[in-house]
């Protein structure tokens, strides 16, 4: 049995308090499990928050990495960066998009989205454009993506907001209706195809079509954000997969790069020519070591069939914790290996509970479980998962 891993109750000396860590530092991995600076193992439920699509230490993944460092890390956007182009065109070949533009993280290619949008409601003659966004929506932590977020308790304290968005139900065509009959400043809807943040919220197939009939209609941008839920997650490559549709514009990050800081924003016809020269830019953005994170990540998913594994896994784990959690008050959320199980009260707790009983899990919205482990996970250690998290959420629903 580990040491009890509680909430850390005062900030490292030299850091920013900016994050209520658990008193684990972590040393190394191997596959789908971690060890700390004290020997303590565990089994990596989390992947990083959806980050190590390949897991810690793979084969394939290091020495290409290794090889890439021996020739090229960075290079600035005056040049070409053949690397660049590869990943372009891998994304656009599994999208069904059009061009790509490679920045640093999930926040920098969701604002790069809401760019996208403003400027061609400008090009159509909107002085004030508008974007629809949801509640419990999450899409980052700069001032306008934290506008656009859904979430009070992370916008309090950092207004005025920006302005530019209506906020609608997840699900509710009624509501974007209203907007089309109603607002002529709408020029995108903006959505996460499963709200990972808001606790593992997932968008309806037929609530995506419907959007992507009415985007069309009205001649808006769908705007899709598969940060979290998107490269294989969900058992497709990107989660709107599922209901057939391609969206105008849609943020990455997070898995594409197993690791290795990475976001891009991948486009269709709607939107490849809205940017031009002088009206986007990054600095680390598109860098030859990200890039070659991204062409490697795809080609080792390709290779070793992890987006048919990951629905394929992610169905026994959830068969595993619906039957270790079978006559308990909870809900089952999400897709593939991005698994939710809402609990009737929040269960913070958990997180360290978990992390003695050597397994690394998130808590979100207070009282939704969230597991996100890397996409090679094995069926025996998805049962582990169940068999370490089944008796910790059943104790923690006997407390009075």
């Amino acid at each position: 049995m580990h040491a009890p891993a509680e909430p850390n109750p005062r900030p490292l000396p030299h850091v920013m308090n900016t994050y209520g860590r658990l008193p684990i530092a972590l040393a190394y991995g191997r596959g789908c499990w971690l060890w700390d600076t004290q020997g303590r193992k565990y089994l990596d439920g989390l992947g990083g928050i959806a980050v190590n699509t390949l897991g810690h230490d793979h084969p394939k993944l290091v020495p290409a990495l290794q090889d890439q460092i021996a020739k090229l890390i960075h290079c600035s956007n005056y040049y070409e960066v053949p690397l660049q182009e590869q990943l372009a065109a891998k994304l656009c070949e599994i999208s069904g998009l059009e061009a790509a533009f490679f920045c640093n993280s999930g926040l920098e290619a969701n604002e790069a989205a809401l760019k996208i949008a403003r400027k061609f409601g400008h090009d159509k003659g909107i002085a004030r454009p508008e974007v629809i966004v949801y509640e419990q929506a999450f899409h980052g932590r700069s001032i306008a993506t934290l506008s656009a977020t859904g979430n009070p308790k992370v916008q309090a304290g950092f207004g005025p907001l920006v302005e530019g968005f209506v906020r609608v139900p997840l699900n509710d065509l009624a509501a974007i209706e209203h907007e089309a009959r109603t607002n002529p400043n709408v020029v995108a809807v903006f959505l996460e195809v499963i709200q990972g943040e808001g606790g593992i919220n997932q968008s309806r197939n037929d609530y995506l079509q419907g959007l992507r009939a009415i985007c069309d209609r009205q001649d808006w941008l769908l705007m899709l954000d598969e940060v979290q839920c998107g490269i294989g997650r969900t058992g497709q490559w990107f989660a709107h997969q599922w209901a057939g549709i391609k969206p105008d514009v849609m943020p990455l990050a997070k898995g594409l790069g197993s690791g290795v800081p990475i976001g891009a924003l991948v486009v269709g016809a709607r939107a490849k020519d809205v940017f031009g020269p002088g009206n986007h830019g990054t600095t680390f953005g598109g860098n030859p070591l990200a890039m070659r994170a991204g062409v490697e990540t795809l080609r080792i998913m390709e290779e070793d069939g992890l987006v048919a594994h990951a629905a394929q896994v992610g169905q026994l784990l959830r068969s595993e914790l619906e039957a270790g959690l079978a006559g308990l008050p909870v809900e089952f959320r999400g897709a593939g290996l991005m698994i939710g199980i809402a609990l009737p009260r929040p269960c913070g707790v958990l997180l360290g509970r978990a992390a003695e009983a050597g397994l690394m899990i998130s808590v979100t919205a207070d009282r939704v479980v969230r597991l996100l482990p890397p996409l090679i996970l094995s069926a025996d250690e998805a049962r582990r998962i169940a068999a370490i998290l089944c008796p910790l959420v059943r104790s923690f629903l006997a407390e009075s």
